[in-house]
């Protein structure tokens, strides 16, 4: 079925996003989020295209307003169990099974569904296409961030605020002097290489 027909036909859509696949550090976190059509929520976008202060705004009114949202998560141990992209799949079906409502329709950003007991279509580049994916990244990315924000002010050399775990020149810099933190996924080249040179620097 078609992206249009599916949002012709269907009342009860769930979008689903994830944010932090790239990141070094952290869980991945997705969102999956069922608007009301009756309530519609002005300003909805990928959220790597809004600033922290609309996206902040928007992650409260898409609370208040949806029909239901849900949070899932894979955590640091099962992105280097699993790998990165089977641990996304998992933590969307978390998502999507935290629903207070059963979707008739499930649509996904990017090019793969996890496997669900809804039909499910991926939409890639579909949080700037489907505002329920939108509302999703929105409230990912704020989840997400919050984490990185208290990963901060625990470890404040790394600078989890400013990159919020991505591969910077800056992250990587701090891991090659202070080896990784707990957090920090082994699987990750990066990390890896940091921790060797960190180990045979200290030992």
């Amino acid at each position: 079925m078609e992206l249009a027909e599916i949002l012709q036909k269907y009342q009860y859509i769930a979008g689903v996003d994830e944010v932090g696949r790239g990141p070094l550090v952290g869980a991945v976190v997705t969102a999956a989020v069922i608007l009301d059509p009756n309530n519609p929520i002005e300003g909805l976008n990928d959220s790597k295209k809004l600033s922290e202060k609309k996206r902040l705004l928007l992650a409260e009114e898409i609370k208040a307003k949806a029909l239901a949202w849900s949070l899932g998560r894979a955590e640091r141990h099962e992105i280097d169990e699993l790998n990165i992209l089977k641990a996304t799949m998992l933590a969307m079906q978390r998502a999507v099974n935290g629903l207070s409502i059963h979707p008739e329709y499930v649509l996904i950003d990017g090019n793969k569904c996890p496997i669900l007991t809804y039909p499910c279509l991926a939409v890639v580049k579909g949080d700037g296409l489907v505002p329920a994916i939108s509302a999703a990244s929105i409230l990912a990315k704020v989840a997400r961030d919050a984490e990185m924000d208290a990963l901060h002010e625990q470890y404040p050399h790394y600078g989890f605020n400013e990159h919020k775990g991505y591969p910077t020149v800056k992250h990587v810099a701090a891991l090659y002097e202070h080896g990784p933190i707990m957090a920090h996924r082994r699987s990750f080249k990066p990390v890896r290489e940091a921790l060797s040179h960190h180990l045979a620097k200290h030992g």
